[in-house]
């Protein structure tokens, strides 16, 4: 499987997988659109993306499920969310102050730079956005 450096995707594409990953099973293309607010099309176009790239199984008409390999991006993408969101939680922000300004930078950071914060932070298992998993942080 492809080593995770989490620069692979789009702020977007992730979404995508992330959503896909809480959602469960399959999923109806439609209620992708609708929840990330995208025009059916445009959701049609990324998940043609994600499935070309092996993030994503599509069944044209019946919905969309992750792969193996989009499931670990996936739960990676989750658990980078979630320790950013306790780092700046540490720094005064509220949960939800936290949740919202990591979103809006989270696709940038590296899996290399979320090790670090992970290990220093003594490899916490739960944020204020949710449980931390530890299967793919290099420091442990």
């Amino acid at each position: 499987m492809q080593e995770i450096t989490g620069l692979e995707l789009s702020p977007k594409k992730v979404e995508y997988l992330k959503f896909l990953l809480k959602k469960g099973d399959l999923v109806k293309t439609t209620d992708i659109s609708s929840e990330l607010k995208v025009d059916p099309s445009t959701s049609t176009k990324t998940i043609n993306d994600l499935s070309d790239s092996g993030y994503v199984n599509h069944v044209p008409y019946r919905g969309v499920r992750l792969t193996e390999k989009g499931r670990a991006f996936a739960e990676f993408f989750v658990n980078r969310h979630n320790i950013l969101s306790l780092m700046l939680s540490h720094y005064g922000l509220s949960s939800e102050e936290a949740c919202a300004e990591v979103s809006r930078f989270e696709s940038f950071v590296s899996k290399s730079a979320i090790d670090k914060v992970c290990g220093a932070m003594g490899h916490p298992t739960v944020s204020v956005c949710g449980r931390i998993k530890h299967g793919s942080c290099n420091s442990l």
